[in-house]
């Protein structure tokens, strides 16, 4: 993480100066924070690329021209701070800095906004983070748990029987957001059914999150909003190991299985991050019919991620992971999944990779980036019901729906960033790039004759403007350029934002931008589900074509820090229109079960409003907490099933969302924290089929708050620099779990809300060091 504040020293402008760079002189010194040195930290003046990054010992050193200037000091995880010095030439002058902790992250520096580094408070774009620490804090276990903590985000599992799970940002379905590893778009369709459970949180450095069409420079699928996942790299020597055990319900157990190692040489300049995680859960029934409600999952997964420095102005990048998940849901008997009255299956091995070379140029103004990534998925799956007849039975015995599935995705590109020193009385850093990414499908079950069998390439780009005009305001300006083998015009997708800067306190922000999602299959439509006895499957309209947005928002953002208390609020209103809105129509039964056709409608308008409050009282007591509050519409009522009246609201979609966040840490030793997630009401459907459900009907669920409870105390081994940490809890301490799902072979599978498993405890133990 380190290295990214070095990147921060390569982009920062550099304006004229009235001194003659001839005259140098030197300023040296160390950048401490509670008397321990901060390794890494950036040193530089203020406006210029002149600067130096602190070593292991957290000291530095650069000549500097003489004259007034001001020094710069930044971090990550710390507060930057700002000294005016005057030099004189063949100076040498020791400046020390004492750094106190970033506690709310006012000065992280982010890149997904505008794929440059750069400060969250002065990106035009809203950039939210959830970072390590608050996964921890949240205990949770995959990627998908952390990102419920998010205004704007909710994470819902859509199928009883394997628990697909699917992201919701602003209203809007999962295949509307563009997922990010690293900041490529490695995230596949199938990928995207089971991928937020499949990273782990021990993986995770940090979640970077645009809301909205702002995030157009990532190409389609970037219309809900873009989660870019960073993974963990080296910043100083350091390992960790932890177990943790759940209990679901009292009685289904749950253990998870992690660790951390982190390497780095002296001259920071080279290091490798490795983690490992094995996490294993037997199936859970809720309702006592001998189905399961959770799954049985065994996921093991390993990686690495490794920088060089070759030279001071060229960085390589690499990054390697290796998943594998075994996920059995349905009839819970010792049998093979075609002899069970319903199940279904998944065995997937998934390899991921980028690697990134970078090169800095034309004293470090310009720079060069040029990049590789890709995902291989392979699955054997079962996805079935034992019938009822003997004619039919024969035929499954001869036949069982067992299918294979074969994905890979790469991305190849480049984008060069330039920096203009004097523009326009600002400075003003060009972006420009180009990649090439290619996604194949292959999704097969014979016994269903169902197959998909889908290739996209698509060919993008991106130019993009960010001109600092002065202190108060930045203007970015960007153009995308796609040409979609499935859509036969190239479409232009460009975006404004505008940051207006009040004092240092407040930030206004408005964005513009436009965006498209291909007639293509997305996760929800690679999903089958059970229904009646049969499964559901979708088919795409033969005349299907693009969808596109256009999305306004606007934002005001307020912090305060004093000696004892930082607070701050966030304000955002948002409106996102859908032209050709993708939904899925019922066209009837064939002997395998119910078909939808994927169609475009006349479209679609998602609007509302957030509101994000922050606190931290004297580095103890931290608070946040994020409301939505909006509404989601079809312009003319859709159908959702052949038997029921269309509806123009957007299913599963509640008008009111939100969570809270409370930690208490009041010595080092010490930590307790409190989070609460809140779902309001939202329509349902619920198909007919299961005994207890004989007609097909909308559903109104019941507002529900998952409440969850940490608590650990942590032992410090001095003599070894290592800690032992004992910690346990509560996750939805008032169980409110669904309490209304179908039973027996016939349910809808589709059928369910609410949090994503019922009252668990838990228990761990992790020891670290350095």
């Amino acid at each position: 993480m380190k290295t990214y504040i070095i990147l921060l020293a390569l982009f920062v402008s550099t304006v004229a100066m009235a001194t003659n760079i001839n005259e140098e002189a030197i300023i040296n010194g160390s950048v401490t924070s509670e008397g321990k040195p901060v390794s890494g930290a950036t040193v530089y003046i203020k406006n210029t690329t002149i600067g130096s990054s602190a070593g292991v010992n957290g000291e530095y050193e650069f000549t500097v021209p003489t004259g007034n200037l001001v020094i710069v000091v930044s971090a990550i995880g710390y507060r930057s701070k700002e000294v005016k010095i005057s030099i004189q030439i063949n100076e040498s002058l020791e400046l020390n800095f004492e750094l106190e902790e970033d506690l709310m992250g006012l000065d992280q520096i982010v890149i997904t906004g505008t794929r440059t580094f750069k400060k969250q408070t002065n990106t035009p774009v809203i950039v939210n983070v959830i970072d390590s620490k608050l996964l921890s804090n949240v205990q949770a276990c995959s990627l998908s748990e952390g990102l419920r903590f998010q205004t704007g985000l909710r994470v819902e599992t859509d199928c009883q029987t394997c628990n697909y799970t699917q992201l919701r940002m602003n209203g809007l379905a999962g295949g509307y957001s563009q997922i990010l590893v690293n900041g490529r778009p490695i995230f596949s369709p199938l990928t995207g059914l089971y991928g937020l459970e499949q990273l782990p949180a021990n993986m995770i450095d940090r979640i970077e999150v645009v809301r909205g069409g702002g995030s157009a420079l990532y190409g389609s699928s970037a219309v809900g909003g873009t989660v870019n996942v960073i993974t963990k790299i080296p910043t100083e020597n350091s390992y960790n190991v932890g177990y943790t055990f759940q209990s679901i319900d009292g009685d289904t157990p749950e253990s998870v299985l992690n660790g951390n190692v982190s390497l780095i040489n002296k001259k920071l300049n080279a290091g490798i991050s490795l983690f490992v995680n094995k996490r294993d859960r037997e199936y859970y029934d809720n309702n006592n019919d001998n189905f399961s409600e959770l799954p049985e999952l065994k996921n093991n997964s390993f990686g690495a991620n490794l920088f060089l420095l070759p030279t001071e102005n060229q960085k390589i990048e690499l990054s390697l992971s290796s998943l594998n998940e075994y996920r059995y849901g349905g009839e819970m008997v010792d049998k093979p999944a075609y002899l069970t009255q319903q199940s279904e299956e998944r065995n997937s091995n998934v390899i991921l990779g980028s690697l990134d070379y970078q090169i800095n140029f034309n004293n470090d103004n310009s720079s060069i980036i040029t990049y590789l990534s890709g995902q291989k998925t392979e699955r054997s799956h079962y996805t079935g019901i034992f019938p009822d007849s003997e004619e039919e039975i024969q035929e499954h015995l001869e036949n069982p729906p067992y299918g294979t599935s074969d994905v890979e995705t790469y991305q190849g590109g480049f984008q060069i960033n330039h920096r203009l020193l004097n523009f326009l009385s600002g400075s003003n850093a060009f972006t420009f790039g180009s990649e090439y990414v290619v996604d194949s499908v292959f999704d097969e079950i014979p016994a269903y004759n169902y197959l998909v069998d889908q290739r996209t390439t698509n060919f993008g780009m991106f130019l993009q403007s960010d001109w600092e005009i002065n202190e108060a305001f930045n203007l970015l300006m960007g153009v995308r350029a796609d040409k979609h083998n499935l859509v036969s015009h190239v479409i232009f997708s460009p975006r404004v934002s505008l940051l207006y800067k009040l004092k240092e306190r407040s930030q206004f922000r408005f964005t513009w931008g436009t965006g498209f999602r291909a007639p293509q299959a997305f996760d929800a439509d690679l999903h089958i589900a059970f229904a009646g006895g049969g499964v559901s499957r979708v088919v795409l309209s033969d005349d299907l074509k693009e969808e596109k947005s256009n999305s306004l928002s606007a934002s005001y953002n307020f912090d305060k820090a004093s000696d004892k208390i930082i607070y701050g609020f966030t304000f955002e209103s948002f409106y996102t229109y859908l032209k050709d809105a993708f939904y899925q129509h019922p066209i009837g039964e064939d002997e395998f079960g119910e078909v939808y056709e994927k169609r475009n409608g006349d479209g679609a308008t998602v609007q509302g409003l957030t509101f994000e409050v922050r606190a931290n009282y004297n580095k103890k007591v931290q608070v946040e907490a994020g409301l939505t509050y909006q509404s989601s519409n079809y312009d003319e009522p859709v159908y959702y099933s052949d038997a029921l009246e269309p509806k123009e609201n957007f299913l599963r979609t509640p008008n009111l969302y939100g969570y809270a966040t409370l930690s208490f840490t009041p010595n080092s030793k010490f930590n307790t924290s409190v989070n609460l997630v809140y779902t309001g009401e939202m329509d349902v459907l619920h198909l007919a089929g299961a005994p207890e459900q004989t007609v097909d009907a909308f559903v109104t669920s019941k507002p529900f708050t998952e409440l969850n409870f940490k608590t650990g105390y942590t032992f410090e081994i001095d003599q070894l620099d290592s800690f032992i940490e004992v910690f346990g809890g509560v996750k939805n301490v008032f169980d409110q779990y669904q309490n209304d799902f179908d039973t027996g072979k016939d349910r809808d599978s589709n059928y369910i809300y609410g949090p994503a498993a019922p009252r668990t405890f838990f228990i761990g133990l992790e020891i670290g060091g350095l």
